[in-house]
């Protein structure tokens, strides 16, 4: 059974390395952190059971990092310890999330009776968040994980709009998981008894699309030796799931803008019209702003279909869920396969933070399938992962001139310098402007102050 790890924060060496010890003597796996930024860097990187936070310390008090475990990670629980004990910081310590209080200096006993509680608690809570997992399982709301602002603000629109016949445009790069946010609408509707049908309009070949989605008569072409119904008819009733509609032939996308304006199509070689009670859930990879723009998909279509808009947020724009995917995996990986569980080491688990991820969590799931079948042992190195992805956590921003170089002009090296961290902010939020601001920690303002001086525009942010 995999120890308990806990995280001691204090800026007092003494003090933290004692109560570390003491928790190491207990069987704890211990991490330490001297002050509050470090403990804040130290729970983005790894998941921690518990975490003992000193109240005061310089970069960031104790309050500030344990309301930052509580965003990161809500099943962790934290305690505060303090040399300045009162009932007042005791209340607020309370109030912002605490599980319990300690004041300095900490004894053995009290630490060790606290600390029964704190994971008993934990464990009653694991409890009930199992058992609330498995009702939203039944309903198929379950498969998500995620707990980052990105990700809850898509579980918010689609408990908003699942239970309303409007048509859902998703957006979001290969491997997001927009077939998953299709299911979860359908799933929550009043249409979740009726079928739901998907249809990858990429992956069929355009001469063929149309008698897949509307069915064809007997002699309609050749080899058509039978009556077919289509997909539109399949899901008469439930919900159609049209995956990467900015695929779909012109021809095509006059038929479908007739069947969302009038709700009535014909088979393909026919001439009866047929009623069609079909929600649609579409989903693209494309900017299909700028293909209306270019002329390769209808203006009149896509404002049909844009009615809800939902953005599945790429992966690198929420790496604070990384932990919880990869304990997922690993965990599911291990039971289907048959292998011993897994766990994934502070210094891998810092290279998947650091990792870009173009494939997105499809890309992160076939690595730990691929690690839960081949690596040797319980736990996961940065030796057992692929050279891409083990090398990213490593990478720096490189000087930008060599001072000696003739001509050098400071100030001239440090706009360049100002604008490749605006631009790689902006890439790595998908270029929202809060998200990117947030990073580099300033105002929203002055980021858009500094892009509009240094003409920083989406598509020429590397010129």
């Amino acid at each position: 059974m995999p120890k308990e790890t806990i995280l001691v924060a204090d800026d007092a060496e003494r003090a933290r390395e004692s109560i570390a010890e003491i928790l190491r003597t207990q069987g704890y796996e211990v991490h330490t952190a001297a002050d509050g930024q470090k403990a804040m860097e130290a729970i983005d990187r790894q998941y921690y059971d518990l975490a003992l936070i000193d109240l005061n310390m310089p970069k960031a008090n104790g309050l500030t990092v344990l309301k930052h475990l509580s965003e990161q990670a809500p099943s962790s629980l934290g305690i505060i310890i303090t040399g300045f004990g009162s009932i007042e910081t005791a209340v607020e310590a309370i109030k912002a999330g605490a599980f319990d209080y300690l004041t300095k200096p900490v004894k053995v006993e009290e630490i060790g009776i606290v600390l029964k509680r704190a994971l008993e608690y934990r464990d009653l809570k694991r409890e009930n968040l199992m058992l609330k997992r498995q009702v939203r399982r039944k309903y198929r709301f379950a498969n998500f994980i995620g707990d980052s602002q990105p990700m809850n603000e898509v579980f918010s629109v689609i408990e908003k709009v699942a239970d309303t016949d409007s048509t859902v445009l998703i957006y979001g790069e290969s491997g997001t998981g927009k077939e998953l946010v299709a299911r979860a609408i359908h799933y929550h509707s009043s249409r979740r008894e009726r079928p739901l049908i998907p249809v990858n309009c990429g992956a069929i070949p355009e001469e063929l699309l149309e008698s897949e989605l509307f069915g064809h008569e007997k002699g309609a072409f050749t080899n058509a030796i039978r009556t077919r119904i289509g997909r539109f008819e399949m899901a008469n009733g439930g919900t159609i799931f049209l995956d990467e509609i900015g695929e779909m032939s012109p021809g095509l996308q006059v038929k479908l803008l007739r069947l969302l304006q009038e709700k009535r199509f014909e088979r393909l070689g026919g001439t009866k019209t047929l009623e069609c009670d079909v929600r649609i859930v579409a989903a693209t990879n494309k900017d299909l702003e700028k293909e209306v723009k270019e002329g390769g998909f209808r203006e009149d279509l896509f404002y049909r279909l844009n009615v809800i808009p939902i953005r599945v947020p790429p992966l690198r724009t929420r790496t604070s869920d990384i932990p919880l995917l990869v304990h997922h995996f690993l965990e599911n990986f291990s039971k289907t396969k048959k292998k011993p569980p897994k766990n994934m080491s502070p210094e891998a688990m810092e290279a998947l933070h650091h990792y870009h991820w173009p494939g997105n969590v499809r890309e992160l799931e076939n690595l730990m399938e691929r690690l839960v079948i081949l690596t040797e042992g319980t736990s996961i190195t940065l030796a057992d992962l692929p050279e891409e992805v083990a090398g990213s956590h490593s990478e720096r921003i490189t000087p930008l001139l060599d001072v000696s170089t003739a001509g050098f002009c400071l100030a001239d090296a440090v706009e360049r310098f100002e604008r490749d961290l605006i631009t790689q902010a902006l890439d790595k939020t998908d270029w929202v402007k809060n998200q990117a601001a947030k990073l580099l920690n300033m105002n929203r303002t002055t980021l858009v102050e500094k892009m509009k001086r240094q003409k920083i525009q989406r598509g020429n942010s590397r010129a």
